[in-house]
Order: C-alpha cells, then structure tokens, then sequence
C-alpha cells in the first residue's frame, strides 16, 4: 500500500515532499517497534535495528523505482551535464527523504524517552567519539556535558574520516550493485547514528533540536549526497546488467555515466570530510 504513495517522476518535480514522506515512513517504524517489540525482552534490546529495517522496506519500492528511472535516462538523453542535473533531482528527493528520517528518528527518540529505540546508534556513537570512556557514555545513553564530537584539526584525523566515508560509499555501491536499491540500508542506519548523535548534542531536549540538525548538516548534506549518487551509480549499473544491456554498446554508456558519477561522489566526500574537520568546530 505504501509503495503508492510516491511517484518518483512526481517527487522530482516536487522534491521537498519527500521530507514530510520520510518523517511518515520513519514515525510509523519507529511506533511499530515500540508498541510491537518494546516488551519482549529480547527484541526490545535490537528495536535500532528494527527501526531501520521497517524504514528500509517501506522506501525501497521508491528508491528502486527511482534508479530504475535514473536508468531509462542514460539511455535516453545525450550530454554529460545534462545527465548529471537529471540525476541531481532523483538526488535531491533522496536527501530530502534521508533528512526526514534524521528529523523523526531524533524527535521521537525525545517524545518516547526509550533508549532502547536508538540503543545500538548510542553505542555507535560511543565508540567513536568516547572509546576511554565508553562504559560510562553508554550508561548516560549517550548523554554528556562534554564535548560530543571529539573533533581534531589534525591532517591525520582528516585522513582517517575521508577514508572511513570512503568505506561507505564503496558499501553503498556494492550493496546497490548486488541488491539494486540496496545501499538505502546503509545510508538508513547513517541517518539513525546521526540523529543519535542530535539527541545527545542538543541533550535530549526538542527545543534544541533545530541548532543539532543545522551543525550535523554543514557536514553532513555534501556527505550523504555523495552516498546517495554512489547508491544510484551501483543501482544503475545493476539494473542494466539485469536487463541484459551489457550485451549492447549501451552498457559502455552507462558504465561510463556511473563511473563520471562514483568520480563525483569521491569528490563531494573530500569537501565533505574538509568541513567536518576544519569547518564545523570552529562554528559550534
């Protein structure tokens, strides 16, 4: 039933519907797990990972049929640029979704008060920003006076984030690859861990809700644009092979568009990692 709620030609006409759509997506997740699984000992102990999983299934007949549409165009209009401004609105309803997933995960994570619903996110999070003192970050939920971010300014810190988001963005192609519009997984759980990461920074209060999403966004929008174009760039590619077109001169095409866009992606990530190091810190 969901799946009819969206037409992707639509959606890039009108790309900011897809905000109010991934706060729907994400809230009725989020409330199914909580009044589902929230007293099975067990279960309630993995809702994160549940909450990501109903907002993966309810999305993907979206996404999918989105790189399926990103698709028909490589074979259809001539021009590089053109190509790529074509993509940028499948990209922008993809941000624009992954931005509502952010927004829900973190406001209701606040309205419900359960830990447990972004429990492995917390943990997540715990382990890269507070690896001395995990124990204790865990045991506050996350919850901290201190500096949350453990930001450096080192070129070695620089380093160390540009190739970890190059390790996702690999994920994001191979999953999208093998599982056509797979990577929505990986960028889901990003979206959870970041808005982990808003809850503790705005110290679990919605007021200040608004200030966390404009710091992780600096950072984070050129971040997961770039996730996003390598998930259409696996997508496209495998869905070309699914319909036998790497028998035809059109594959070269299309292996061609997805290489210039996987190119871009890299590109977008090297800025992204730059602001998060030496921009953000000194705004927050």
């Amino acid at each position: 039933m969901f799946e009819m709620i969206l037409n992707p030609k639509r959606s890039e006409r009108r790309p900011w519907e897809l905000l109010f759509v991934g706060f729907f997506y994400a809230t009725i997740s989020i409330l199914l797990v909580h009044w589902i699984f929230s007293g099975d000992p067990v279960l309630s102990k993995y809702s994160g990972i549940l909450i990501v999983t109903f907002s993966v299934m309810l999305s993907m007949p979206y996404v999918y049929y989105t790189i399926k549409l990103e698709e028909y165009k490589d074979l259809h209009i001539q021009g590089k640029f053109r190509l790529l401004e074509e993509h940028w609105k499948a990209i922008a309803t993809f941000l624009f979704l992954f931005i509502g997933f952010i927004i829900a995960f973190s406001s209701w994570y606040i309205i419900l008060g359960s830990p447990d619903n972004l429990r492995a996110q917390i943990e997540t999070y715990c382990s890269i920003n507070y690896r001395e003192s995990f124990s204790n970050c865990v045991t506050q939920h996350g919850i901290t006076q201190s500096n949350v971010t453990g930001f450096s300014t080192s070129l070695s810190f620089f380093s160390s984030i540009f190739m970890n988001n190059l390790y996702v963005l690999m994920f994001a192609i191979i999953f999208s690859l093998i599982f056509g519009a797979g990577g929505i997984f990986i960028l889901t759980w990003n979206a959870s861990v970041i808005a982990a990461a808003m809850v503790i920074f705005s110290k679990s209060e919605l007021i200040n809700l608004p200030l966390s999403l404009a710091r992780y966004m600096i950072h984070g929008l050129p971040e997961i644009a770039a996730y996003f174009i390598g998930t259409l760039a696996g997508g496209i590619i495998g869905i070309s092979i699914i319909k036998k077109e790497f028998k035809t001169d059109k594959f070269w095409a299309i292996l061609s568009d997805a290489l210039l866009l996987i190119i871009s992606a890299v590109i977008i990530l090297l800025a992204a990692a730059a602001i998060e190091v030496f921009i953000t810190p000194s705004l927050f």
